[in-house]
């Protein structure tokens, strides 16, 4: 049953009224608080590549739209558009509902009160009007709109419909490509990937991470290097253990434990020296002897020790690899570390060793690269942090004839600490991204997730400070973060979105 005339001129003005409410303030909600919109695109799941653009891009088009809908003559283009834009809006919440590697908080859009979900039927709502109105505005039959036969009109409709959702899938596919593989340093920062548990104030600040075994955490501690403090989960059974060692002859400067079990090293590269025990007798009874010097070291097995020394042309920064079995030897990748300044404080960083990929990952502290190489040091690949500073920002100066080098200006870091488990890089980040919330960085410290498996970023999350205090060691299991901040020993939880990152690619891996 068609409408009189003056009816569907009435309800045609009203769609186009509301239209115009909508997108008038939507477009000046954004440009107002334009900062905050644009940090907001560039947490998004889907859009999170095209942040700069699309933040100019879609309050600039709401008016644009707001205008044509105003001039009678441009109303049928107007109502083709806020159709089309309307359209765009309702794939976007649908492919974070269902497809998006996470759901960002609804918060800040048009109608802050609202979920996602309540968003979505509110856009098919608006986009069911703007069908009504192309429809009346057929019925008029004074507009080219209106001269087409009825399948036409439709199909001119379902074809608006499909290229407006279609766009948005192809922007969402390819954001997720940039973001995981091309980052134009913006981070992630999905909802609650981790959640604070427990917390204990140590009461000393020399604590370091020694090692985990059995759903328990083991602290070494720099001052007191033959005791070790071990502690479950909830921080309700703590005891601390006795490393039975009876060499007088040994003058350790900088004693360290490292426990993998069933194994504990009591290792001073600067003697050097590398003790093995049982974490059952806690005896450290096995020397590995012949070790080299050394000022970083990860066990690999029982008997075989990745580190790093000094031993390197002209006093350089190298990493090798240490093997105790009958006949010791030591084996040196010159290759690995890669010289820019100086080759001794442009390379300094952290080693790790991921047991599940036999890997060793050797992260710089002052720009943007890691090395992952195999338990033999042979290179696997050189990766990039997200950050931009491919070059050292430092200033070293030579003294005493070219023998001693110091820095000159304190150096911008960019990665401050490190921790692997299983196919999962952590990285204390120190350089703020785009889009990013100045406020956070004052409150947190954040940190970034890569997948060494697939050399890609997967996402970031913040460690709340404690008195202003941000953490200066990290440690991951499959389960647990822990943190050690100022004084105090905290634990998070891992989330399903976490936990899943290391389960599917285990699976790959069988």
């Amino acid at each position: 049953m068609r409408l009189n005339t003056r009816l569907q001129n009435v309800l045609l003005e009203l769609i186009c009224l509301l239209y115009i409410l909508l997108f008038v303030y939507a477009a000046v909600s954004k440009l107002l608080d334009f900062e905050n919109f644009q940090v907001q695109l560039g947490q998004s799941p889907l859009l999170s590549a095209f942040a700069g653009w699309v933040s100019w891009g879609v309050p600039i088009v709401e008016l644009v739209i707001a205008l044509l809908l105003l001039v009678p003559r441009f109303r049928l283009v107007g109502l083709f558009a806020a159709f089309s834009l309307m359209v765009m809006f309702t794939t976007y919440i649908i492919i974070i509902l269902n497809f998006s590697s996470f759901i960002p908080c609804s918060c800040g859009g048009i109608l802050e009160k609202m979920g996602w979900s309540e968003h979505l039927v509110f856009n098919i709502f608006f986009a069911m009007l703007a069908i009504l109105g192309l429809s009346l505005a057929g019925q008029q039959g004074n507009n080219w709109i209106g001269r087409m036969k009825p399948l036409s009109h439709f199909a001119t409709i379902f074809f608006t419909l499909l290229f407006s959702g279609g766009s948005i899938i192809v922007l969402f596919l390819s954001s997720e490509e940039i973001m995981h593989h091309e980052n134009p340093f913006i981070r992630r920062y999905p909802q609650h990937p981790i959640a604070l548990t427990h917390s204990v104030d140590l009461k000393f600040n020399s604590y370091y991470f020694a090692g985990y075994t059995n759903d328990r955490i083991y602290l070494g501690n720099y001052t007191d290097p033959l005791h070790v403090l071990h502690m479950d989960t909830t921080l309700q059974h703590r005891q601390t253990l006795k490393i039975a060692f009876d060499r007088t002859d040994i003058p350790f400067r900088m004693a360290k434990v490292l426990i993998r079990e069933p194994y504990f090293y009591l290792m001073d590269g600067t003697v050097p020296c590398i003790f093995r025990g049982n974490i059952h007798n806690w005896k450290a009874s096995i020397e590995l002897k012949n070790s080299p010097y050394f000022t970083l070291a990860e066990p690999i097995d029982s008997s075989t020790i990745a580190f790093r020394n000094n031993r390197g042309e002209k006093g350089e920064h190298v990493l090798g690899v240490f093997t105790s079995n009958r006949v010791s030897k030591v084996h040196y990748t010159p290759q690995l570390l890669q010289k820019q300044i100086d080759g001794i404080f442009d390379t300094d960083g952290t080693l790790q060793y991921s047991k599940e990929l036999s890997s060793m990952v050797y992260v710089y502290f002052y720009r943007n690269q890691f090395i992952v190489a195999d338990k033999n040091a042979t290179l696997d690949y050189r990766g990039k942090t997200i950050d931009t500073i491919a070059h050292a920002k430092i200033k070293v100066a030579y003294l005493k004839g070219q023998t001693v080098r110091k820095m000159t200006a304190p150096p911008l870091t960019v990665n401050a600490h490190t921790a692997v488990c299983n196919n999962l890089l952590f990285v204390h980040s120190k350089v703020p991204g785009r889009y990013e919330n100045n406020t956070l960085w004052k409150q947190a410290s954040i940190i970034d997730v890569y997948d060494l498996n697939k050399n890609v970023y997967v996402m970031s999350f913040p460690v709340y400070k404690i008195d202003n205090k941000e953490l200066h060691s990290l440690f991951v299991t499959s389960t647990h973060l822990y943190a050690l901040i100022g004084t105090d020993l905290v634990i998070y939880e891992l989330k399903a979105m976490l936990k899943n990152e290391t389960k599917s690619v285990a699976r790959k891996k069988s």
